[in-house]
């Protein structure tokens, strides 16, 4: 009987370590890299595609490439899908950092072909999405507001700073955060929730040093809470050029010297463990010349933290 009992009370502890790991292991989110590079290829350009692990319902965070992107993914069967009907039935909405066109072009392009949908952004891009490429002058108009007639395929929302939103027909919600981009050009930071796991991408931004600004300083102040807590599971943000780029010539852009250095200042307020936890998404590296080899060269050589960083590659599914 004392065997029987020490067995049956091996298993159930065995079981127990064996639900907790896979806990551990599981997880929150699922991310489609539709292009990774900033600038010169315009097949590659800034868009990913975010879904908890479960759905297929597909918020797009920036949309430079859209169609090559998702069919770079069918390639790595990712979707089953033809590109067009993921586009139409699987991606439910837009969060556009900012209105440059390496990160909305593929939402143009794609406009006709699209499902109607929601763009949601700070009032800055809003206006200028709906000023400048949404009209009649330059595009059709496929939104709700602006040059008349309005086609109303696309619903601008609105998003307040710092506040929570829904996004529709997804499980997801997100709240946005202003970024200094070339000052006194603005870009913003997308926080997105699922139940308590969350997930921060960050469109272009310059350091706060050289913007001569604390955007980034507040928005490590609200997200280190998260990495304390093993909340946050992934930080998107970009490197666009190598450390010899001259500061004058950055553009409201980081280097890898840069990076490091605001995300020092993170550790500071999460402790270096908790932060080592998190991965970092390095996107936006600009492919002139050799600079993604020097770009991750310098990366490698100044992550004295000890950082996880990962480089995304356009179509290949990642999970965090």
């Amino acid at each position: 009987m004392f065997r029987l009992l020490s067995r049956l009370l091996f298993f159930v502890l065995l079981l127990g370590v064996t639900q907790a790991f896979g806990q551990q292991k599981k997880a929150a989110f699922k991310v489609v890299p539709l292009g990774i590079r900033g600038g010169l290829d315009e097949s590659n350009l800034s868009g990913y595609l975010v879904a908890p692990t479960g759905s297929d319902n597909y918020v797009s965070l920036d949309a430079g490439t859209l169609h090559y992107g998702l069919r770079k993914a069918v390639e790595n069967r990712v979707f089953e899908a033809a590109p067009g009907e993921v586009l139409r039935n699987n991606v439910k909405g837009y969060l556009i950092s900012h209105p440059h066109l390496d990160h909305l072009a593929g939402l143009i392009i794609n406009s006709p072909d699209d499902t109607p949908k929601s763009i949601y952004g700070l009032p800055f891009m809003i206006q200028v999405l709906k000023d400048k490429y949404f009209t009649w002058q330059s595009w059709a108009n496929f939104a709700n507001e602006g040059d008349k007639p309005t086609l109303n395929k696309y619903q601008y929302t609105y998003l307040k700073e710092n506040e929570a939103t829904p996004l529709a027909n997804t499980e997801l919600q997100v709240r946005a955060f202003p970024l200094s981009h070339s000052s006194p050009d603005q870009s913003a930071a997308f926080l997105l929730q699922h139940n308590q796991d969350y997930l921060l991408y960050l469109g272009d931004t310059g350091a706060d040093a050289i913007e001569g600004s604390d955007k980034l300083q507040q928005l490590w102040q609200e997200v280190a809470p998260l990495v304390k807590n093993g909340e946050l599971k992934a930080i998107f943000i970009e490197v666009s050029f190598p450390n010899e780029q001259p500061e004058k010539q950055l553009f409201g852009h980081l280097t890898p010297r840069l990076l490091m250095s605001e995300l020092e200042k993170l550790s500071k307020l999460t402790g270096t463990t908790a932060l080592r936890k998190v991965p970092v998404v390095v996107t936006h590296m600009k492919p002139s010349g050799d600079n993604v080899q020097k770009i991750m060269a310098q990366l490698k050589e100044g992550n004295r933290l000890r950082l996880n960083l990962v480089y995304p590659e356009q179509g290949r599914m990642l999970t965090f």
